[in-house]
């Protein structure tokens, strides 16, 4: 490893060091019903996100209940991802006309962002439709995130309801990780991706000129996809010459 990648886990560890207890102290107050000023501004969404949803946030979910409120919600999440994927060549935000994807990197693209891993076989901007990427992974992004938030503050109770029967409620739960967690501090990551420049827009994609030509050096392989060895025994490579434009 070099040392700017030293460097970067090392950096990485302070600043989450750093956070653990404000992040900590704040995440408990929201999932232990203590009034914070972001709570009092987002209790109005977070009741009508109830009554919309026909949810009691006063019930106590047992094990059992919790268990399979969250495996039926993240499996209906999972078969909305994979049919979005499915029928995105008929559904708007397609400017680059993308047809469907194939069912089985559908189906893996779908239990991988359901379960929160973001396994990706696929080239991103060259599969899935901007429909598909913001309605399908992001939204799954957050889903499958708050998920584990909420089974982890269900663990938690248990352990420290020792007497109790109930765990919590899977909807609100997931609902206060959503609005009082994730939201917040993914507004504040867009603002700095705006902040640097990160482009965004629905419109078909755009060949822009480089500075200067480019070229990459590649393995050659043979049809197994095995490096091929030239005659002093090392892999053979060749030169690509890259065109002076990159489209996104």
């Amino acid at each position: 490893m070099t040392a700017n990648a030293w460097l970067q886990i090392g950096l990485y560890l302070v600043v989450l060091l750093l956070t653990v207890k404000p992040l900590g102290a704040y995440m408990a107050s929201v999932f232990s019903d203590a009034p914070t000023r972001l709570r009092g501004f987002g209790a109005p969404v977070e009741r009508f996100l109830y009554r919309l949803c026909g949810i009691r946030a006063d019930e106590d979910m047992n094990w059992k209940r919790y268990t399979v409120a969250m495996l039926v919600f993240n499996v209906l999440g999972l078969l909305v991802v994979y049919l979005l994927q499915r029928v995105q060549q008929w559904l708007p935000l397609n400017p680059q006309g993308f047809g469907a994807v194939a069912p089985d990197s559908a189906m893996n693209t779908a239990i991988s962002f359901a379960t929160n891993t973001n396994w990706q076989g696929y080239g991103g901007e060259s599969t899935m439709s901007y429909l598909t990427q913001m309605l399908g992974l992001a939204v799954q992004n957050f889903l499958s995130a708050a998920t584990g938030i909420a089974v982890l503050i269900a663990l938690i109770r248990g352990f420290v309801r020792r007497t109790a029967q109930g765990i919590g409620n899977f909807w609100v739960d997931m609902t206060r990780s959503t609005l009082y967690i994730l939201l917040p501090f993914s507004f504040v990551l867009a603002l700095a991706l705006v902040w640097q420049g990160v482009p965004q827009n629905f419109k078909p994609y755009e060949t822009v000129p480089l500075l200067q030509a480019t070229t990459a050096t590649e393995t050659v392989k043979d049809a197994d996809g095995n490096a091929l060895k030239d005659a002093a025994g090392k892999d053979g490579n060749y030169g690509v010459y890259l065109k002076m434009g990159y489209g996104f």
